[in-house]
């Protein structure tokens, strides 16, 4: 029920909801505005899932490597019986106890790094002996810096940090983890330095990874300053002002992503495009495994269920948008739809395979940018219509995998989701309400226990680049960034070649190279740092490649086992620190293991090697709307 409610940790509304309260400073629309555009990008996904069953849930090839995750936890919970040494290489202990132990072990070491000793999450030594160094913490650092040479020069041993990026490194194919590896060390250790360091788009006075949005004297964008009272942009405003800058790794990060929207187009087509025809044109039933064979003698969901789901959800979904001051066309309400609808077998099938979920949060706001300029509250409502109804869908049909993997009646599963969904739109809107009022500064640097909301702020950010100052004044000819167009481009026929090596060279590696999550490897960069991905990606690829290889049995045995207690025991050790420690207002002692962080440019987000004196600007001289 839970993965169904918000399987990727929140419901994206919120994100929305936030933003408009704290950056834009308006009170929202109150709880009718609130619970239809809840409901609505949360539910809508049910609809969807329910008309791709046949693609992404039904076939055995689609394995959803969460959703094995979960099947090992609940079978751990229930088998407690030893194993056999002969086939997990010498253990026996039973699963049961196994996540016990390790559940406990990790409750008790997260106390360490996330509370008592924070070093060890971001063990940035070069840093520590070149503070003030803006090189050094550019390069090494691992709060705003590319952590080049890592794990040498620096490392984490939170686990927390591990899985922030995809979640567990445990659960994906080592293939994923690989793609994803390669692409974040070709593009951050050697793409970004070079344009950072040759001055490409003002490099000198931006830092070199970090989600905040400049304006030419380098201090943080003040959208209040190009806005009308109405939240749309005054052009007049933002000519007076200045444009806009990103660092340089936020900047690449957007070209990345155009190319892995054409890549998972040109990808899709070519290696799976047979897969999907045989599926469409299979009779009812014809390609089923064992576990559909045994689904098969449950009553089945209806498919006019789904229809009228997604009817009344489309309803709210209009009411959201043009029911309210939003400035969101209708047709823009009516294109987020489709976008999420046309995406969602190429995206999940990705999703099946690697367990890693392509976004179409950079490919909305582009169309949203185009579509309505200078409307930045619409953007962000585009923007959660078009990608979170596909993510929806898609986590609902990991959840449709994993009862059929344990073999639960479809209809029992899709009233379990559907209730857990409407019900945690309620307790996450209440809770945002509480603690907007309850927690001082809170979306600020300011903000008591880390309540920064540094995801949200990357929203907000989104909202400003994408809805306000729109992509026409940043990636269009004449604009700053306006080379990063030819990543649609290069998207796009990176994987025809490595379609023609591999057909060439069956039995090489290439048959293995993934364009999409090749381009996709800095999707998250920022908020995540350089280490999150790249520890995430050596720790998976030590289980997943190496174990894997060297003691398949106790891998098959223990290793999604062990995935689940290290998420569990950490879990548990963030709720005890926040309710325990943190909310009653207490405090680590400051000694060296806390201090040593902040003490360094990389943690202040200072790291740059120009700045600008008092009434002096960079950049272009001249600027229009």
């Amino acid at each position: 029920m839970s993965n169904a409610a918000f399987g990727g940790g929140a419901g994206y509304f919120i994100d929305t909801v936030v933003s408009l309260r704290k950056f834009y400073n308006f009170d929202s629309w109150g709880w009718g505005f609130n619970l239809l555009f809840a409901f609505s990008t949360q539910c809508l996904g049910f609809g969807l899932a329910g008309s791709v069953r046949r693609f992404l849930v039904e076939p055995a090839a689609m394995i959803w490597p969460a959703a094995l995750v979960n099947v090992a936890f609940m079978y751990a919970l229930h088998d407690q019986s030893p194993s056999d040494p002969a086939k997990t290489n010498g253990w026996s202990i039973s699963r049961y106890r196994l996540f016990m132990i390790v559940c406990i072990a990790m409750f008790v070491y997260s106390w360490f790094p996330d509370f008592i000793f924070p070093a060890l999450s971001y063990f940035a030594w070069i840093t520590w002996i070149k503070p003030n160094n803006v090189v050094v913490n550019q390069l090494f650092g691992q709060v705003t810096g590319i952590s080049l040479g890592f794990p040498f020069t620096g490392f984490t041993l939170d686990w927390a940090q591990i899985n922030s990026f995809y979640g567990s490194p445990l659960i994906a194919p080592w293939h994923a983890l690989a793609n994803t590896l390669i692409g974040c060390i070709f593009f951050l250790w050697i793409v970004v330095p070079a344009l950072h360091y040759t001055g490409t788009w003002y490099a000198e006075y931006v830092p070199i990874l970090q989600n905040g949005i400049l304006d030419n004297t380098g201090t943080t964008y003040n959208t209040s300053a190009i806005l009308r009272p109405d939240h749309t942009v005054d052009p007049q405003q933002y000519e007076a002002y200045s444009p806009l800058f990103l660092s340089t790794s936020f900047a690449l990060a957007y070209g990345l992503s155009f190319a892995s929207i054409t890549a998972l187009f040109s990808h899709t087509w070519l290696f799976h495009g047979s897969e999907i025809w045989a599926r469409l044109k299979a009779s009812h039933g014809e390609l089923d495994d064992i576990h559909m064979k045994i689904m098969r003698k449950y009553k089945t969901v209806p498919t006019w269920w789904y229809l009228s789901l997604l009817a009344i959800m489309v309803a709210f979904a209009f009411a959201s948008a043009c029911g309210y001051d939003t400035g969101m066309a209708w047709y823009s309400v009516l294109l987020s739809l489709v976008i999420a609808g046309f995406w969602t077998i190429p995206i999940g099938m990705v999703q099946a395979f690697t367990n890693i979920q392509l976004g179409l949060n950079v490919f909305t706001e582009f169309i949203i940018g185009y579509l309505q300029p200078g409307h930045p509250v619409a953007m962000m409502m585009f923007k959660t219509f078009g990608y979170i109804v596909m993510t929806q869908a898609l986590y609902f049909c990991q959840d449709l995998k994993l009862g059929h993997y344990m073999h639960v009646p479809q209809r029992s599963l899709f009233f379990a989701q559907l209730v857990a969904t409407l019900w945690s739109c309620l307790c996450q809107l209440a809770t945002v309400e509480w603690a907007l009022g309850a927690i001082d500064n809170i979306c600020t640097p300011a903000a008591s226990n880390f309540f920064t909301c540094a995801y949200i702020k990357t929203f907000y950010n989104a909202s400003v680049i994408w809805g306000a100052v729109g992509p026409k004044h940043l990636f269009s000819s004449g604009a700053i960034y306006q080379d990063l167009q030819y990543f649609w481009l290069i998207g796009f026929f990176v994987p025809i070649i490595a379609y023609l090596i591999a057909r060439a060279f069956p039995k090489s590696m290439a048959r293995k190279f993934n364009s999409p999550l090749f381009f996709n490897a800095l999707a998250y960069v920022p908020p995540y740092s350089a280490f999150n991905i790249l520890a995430w990606c050596m720790v998976g690829y030590g289980f997943n490649k190496y174990i894997r290889d060297k003691f398949r049995g106790w891998w098959m045995q223990y290793n999604y086992v062990l995935s689940a207690a290290l998420d569990v025991g950490l879990a548990l050790c963030s709720l005890a620190i926040f309710f325990f420690v943190q909310l009653p207002g207490g405090n680590m002692s400051s000694w060296w293991g806390v201090s040593v962080i902040d003490s360094t440019l990389d943690a202040q987000q200072a790291a740059i090697r120009k700045t600008v004196a008092d009434g002096e600007i960079f950049g272009p001289k001249e600027w229009k709307w």
